[in-house]
C-alpha cells in the first residue's frame, strides 16, 4: 500500500479531501465517502462532444448506480463558469479542475493518440453527429473554440472505496476508452464479493 504517486495505481491510496461541484445534488462532494464506492472519472474539457456522448450513458443508468453504492464524481479541466452551462442537468458530482491540478496528481494525460488512435473514430463521428442535433435542438451547447487545457484529453477512470483505496483503475488509450456503465457495475460486484469472501 502506497501514498499517492504518479500515475495512481490500484492500492494507492488518495487523501481525503471535499471537492466544490458546478452541478450535481451537494455543492461539494467527498473523496472517499463513507459508506459508498467513488466512481472518480476525469474527462476532457466542457461541451467536449465524445464526453457528453458518454456521460449520456452514465446519466440514463445513473440510479442504477447509485443503488450499486456507487458515487459518480466527474472532473473536467475547464473553468466552472464555462463547465456549468454544459453540465446544470447533470444529476450527479462534476468538478472543475481548470489548472489541472487533480489530472496531474492521478496522472492523467493528453497526447495526440486520443484523438489519432483508429479506435475513437466512430465513437468521434457518432458524438458529433449526435451532438449537432443536440445543439440544434437547444439541448447542448458548443464548445468554446479555444481550450486552454488543450483538446487531446485522455480519459481515466478510477474506483475509490471508503478508506481511500484505489480498487481499480483505467487509463484511456484514446478519447472514448473508459468504462461503460457495465463494466463499473461489474467491477463494483467483484470488489464486494472480495470483501465478503
Amino acid at each position: 500500500m502506497s501514498v499517492v504517486t504518479r500515475p495512481v495505481d490500484v492500492e494507492s491510496r488518495v487523501p481525503a479531501r471535499e471537492l466544490a461541484t458546478v452541478s450535481g445534488p451537494a455543492p461539494a462532494v467527498s473523496v472517499p465517502e463513507p459508506g459508498r464506492l467513488v466512481h472518480l472519472q476525469f474527462r476532457r474539457f466542457a461541451g467536449c462532444p465524445v464526453c457528453n456522448l458518454h456521460l449520456r450513458s452514465i446519466e440514463r443508468r445513473h440510479d442504477e448506480i447509485r443503488a450499486a453504492g456507487i458515487t459518480e464524481v466527474v472532473v473536467f479541466h475547464s473553468p466552472a463558469a464555462e463547465l456549468r452551462e454544459h453540465v446544470a442537468r447533470l444529476p450527479f458530482a462534476v468538478v472543475a479542475d481548470p489548472d489541472k491540478r487533480l489530472y496531474r496528481e492521478f496522472g492523467v494525460e493528453s497526447a495526440p493518440r486520443a484523438l489519432l488512435n483508429p479506435r475513437a473514430w466512430g465513437p468521434i463521428l457518432r458524438s458529433l453527429g449526435r451532438g449537432v442535433v443536440r445543439v440544434l435542438r437547444g439541448l447542448d451547447r458548443l464548445p468554446k473554440a479555444r481550450q486552454p487545457q488543450g483538446r487531446l484529453g485522455l480519459p481515466a477512470d478510477f474506483l475509490i472505496d471508503a478508506r481511500g483505496m484505489v480498487v481499480a483503475c483505467k487509463f484511456g488509450e484514446h478519447v472514448y476508452d473508459q468504462w461503460s456503465v457495465d463494466e463499473l457495475l461489474a467491477l463494483t460486484r467483484e470488489k464486494r464479493e472480495e470483501e465478503i469472501g
